[in-house]
């Protein structure tokens, strides 16, 4: 059987803004680092540097979507991507 490929990205939570309704954080992932801010009642996610940003946007927003009530300021969390990279 052939084994899928899959990345591992780290995501830390820095800030959790109810009131801006917003979510900042950093994801690593292999040799590639982002930022990002979710405005959580608007659906928009925001990663930065463009460079990669293709490679983690769509698994990012799905994982803040599922685990929106769950996230804290401060936590880290493991997030796996089906692609290697």
């Amino acid at each position: 059987m052939v084994q899928k490929p899959e990345t591992i990205a780290n995501v830390s939570v820095k800030e959790y803004c109810f009131s801006k309704k917003q979510i900042k954080g950093v994801v690593e992932a292999s040799q590639f680092k982002w930022t990002f801010t979710w405005f959580f009642n608007k659906g928009l996610l925001l990663v930065n540097p463009p460079l990669g940003r293709a490679l983690i946007e769509n698994a990012l927003l799905r994982f803040l979507l599922k685990k929106d009530y769950q996230l804290e300021a401060g936590n880290e969390y493991k997030l796996t991507i089906s692609a290697k990279f």
